[in-house]
């Protein structure tokens, strides 16, 4: 049996029947924003992109075997996902190189350049800057995604952990912790002089092979499988992670990691999470 999630505006009943009129469903259900239709038989990847383009919302099939029932951990990136910002972009503009931070950025996420490499190239041109340029864009540009806190709302309610772990900066993910009271964080520490930045990071460079590990970790610790975790992001850097989780949910993201990963949201905010796995209100 394969279930098949749309998710966006409530689907009226023309619509339904149009939907169902292309394939044979054994149960079908909506609540809220979510219509969930099971069946024996999958359509063709045609006719779900065809549904995603004609009724404008998220048509995903969650992977066989995958039960969110039984889900115990999510592990979520940072910049562009869970935040509506990449950090290390916003803190180049105060130092003048914005534009050239940003080009590599965009191609490390579409998987062209070696993100730790790309990291170091980048990081080392915040050299000099005052640290009080990271609080700025805490302050002045960083935002929650839409859907961040109905999302983090019902994973605690539902008693399911929460990890952020981001390619990104310690300065972030603390305050992020501690605001949203995250069961758990990982990232990279810029190193200082002071009240500047060196220009460099300090320790392990957190990239995609480190998130991948990390999500392992917890589920060790947590006594659960990967099977019983989720991973969603919007890079390259989140695809290893990703093979490893239950479930791999891409969040608008970009093409490589859209045709990767089990799921992907482009309509919903990160409620959508909430949706795949049977949270939805």
């Amino acid at each position: 049996m394969h279930k098949i999630i749309l998710q966006g505006a409530p689907l009226t009943q023309a619509q339904i029947s149009q939907t169902l009129a292309d394939i044979e469903v054994s149960s079908f259900s909506q609540r809220s924003a979510v219509t969930t239709f099971c069946v024996e038989k999958l359509p063709t990847k045609e006719t779900i992109q065809s549904w995603r383009e004609i009724l404008s919302c998220d048509v995903n099939v969650l992977p066989e075997g995958f039960d969110p029932s039984t889900v115990k951990l999510v592990v979520s990136d940072m910049d562009s996902t869970l935040i509506n910002i990449e950090c290390v972009d916003e803190i180049a503009d105060f130092a003048g190189v914005k534009d050239k931070v940003s080009e590599v950025t965009e191609a490390a996420m579409r998987g062209e350049l070696d993100f730790a490499e790309s990291l170091v190239a980048r990081v080392k041109l915040l050299a000099g800057l005052d640290v009080s340029a990271l609080q700025k864009v805490y302050d002045e540009r960083l935002k929650l995604n839409p859907g961040a806190e109905e999302m983090l709302a019902a994973l605690k309610a539902n008693d399911i952990k929460f990890a952020l772990v981001s390619g990104g900066f310690t300065f972030f993910t603390d305050r992020l912790k501690s605001r949203l009271a995250l069961d758990y964080t990982l990232s990279n520490t810029l190193e200082r002089d002071g009240d500047l930045l060196t220009g460099r990071v300090t320790g392990e460079i957190i990239g995609g092979e480190a998130k991948a590990a990390f999500l392992l970790e917890k589920c060790e610790e947590l006594g659960i499988l990967p099977s019983q975790a989720v991973a969603i992001g919007d890079g390259a850097n989140d695809l290893l992670m990703m093979a490893e989780a239950g479930l791999g949910v891409a969040y608008y993201a970009k093409p490589k990691v859209q045709s990767e990963a089990d799921c992907a949201l482009n309509y919903t905010g990160l409620e959508g999470l909430t949706g795949l796995l049977g949270l939805a209100e």
